[in-house]
């Protein structure tokens, strides 16, 4: 009996912490100023968002480096990386790694843009796109497409890593007409 009543109050105590976490984190919409941040890239050089000013930006987080999805995403920006950026769009990734684990992904994978650790996962907290599991902190798989103006042109949730750059790719088409 002290043992279904322990079940059940940790229970209800893991529903309370999940939906508290969930109501902490904001919501950007299209339009939103995108929140500034300044995060180590895999080199360990300081990378601002408003080093972009002026830059179509695809900010992409992911959950983590060198998992099959993660990787599924990053190799698809990276073959289209030309493409993205003839249409004036700079491709940033960010997770909660460090940057230790993105320089050995980025050199793996031969990654030609920047992999910025956001260890306290603060700069995912404020795009919305953190995952707070207590003891575990992971980004989701989110991604933010910046205008040349800072600000949100479009989100992407929960994307599909296997076409995802695509899908970027032809909404950035559609903003340049």
């Amino acid at each position: 009996m002290i043992f279904k009543i322990f079940i059940l109050i940790s229970l209800v105590l893991i529903f309370y912490l999940f939906r508290g976490n969930a109501k902490a984190l904001p919501t950007l919409k299209f339009d939103d100023d995108a929140p500034n941040f300044t995060l180590l890239d895999s080199q360990g050089s300081e990378v601002s968002l408003r080093d972009f000013k002026g830059k179509w930006v695809v900010l992409y987080f992911y959950p983590k480096d060198d998992t099959p999805g993660c990787t599924k995403e990053a190799c698809h920006f990276r073959d289209d990386f030309k493409t993205l950026e003839s249409l004036g769009a700079k491709v940033i990734g960010v997770s909660i790694d460090n940057s230790f684990s993105h320089k050995k992904f980025a050199e793996k994978y031969n990654l030609p843009f920047p992999l910025l650790s956001d260890t306290s996962g603060e700069v995912a907290k404020r795009y919305g796109a953190l995952n707070n599991l207590i003891l575990i902190k992971l980004a989701k798989r989110n991604t933010y497409l910046i205008n040349a103006q800072g600000k949100i042109a479009k989100i992407y949730q929960d994307v599909d890593t296997s076409k995802h750059s695509q899908e970027i790719i032809e909404d950035l088409k559609k903003f340049k007409e």
